[in-house]
């Protein structure tokens, strides 16, 4: 746990816990909204093949999560973790350019 908090820069094991709380939150709630979104779409395992529904549903998963770990972070009282954490994260799939300031 030390190396962990050392490498996130992390001062505290609460501050630690509730990162991880968040993770888990987040990654339940991305799940849970992928459903009805998948629906409005048309999109079921009765309608088209489990092979590509799943599939889809994951892919759709990705940027829900994405999108809502910086305000799941901020109810948690960790905004400024996660926020860099996304920065960094979104910045080696090669969308650093979001983060980036014009002069």
């Amino acid at each position: 746990m030390d190396k962990l908090k050392e490498h996130w820069d992390i001062d505290s094991n609460w501050s630690l816990l509730a990162i991880f709380v968040v993770f888990a939150i987040n990654g339940s709630f991305a799940a849970w909204v992928a459903k009805p979104v998948t629906s409005f779409l048309g999109l079921s395992p009765e309608i088209v093949s489990a092979w590509l529904y799943y599939p889809l549903r994951i892919l759709l998963i990705f940027p829900i999560y994405q999108l809502t770990l910086p305000f799941v972070g901020w109810l948690f009282g960790q905004f400024k973790f996660f926020w860099a954490f996304e920065k960094k994260f979104l910045s080696r799939l090669g969308l650093g350019f979001l983060f980036k300031k014009e002069n």
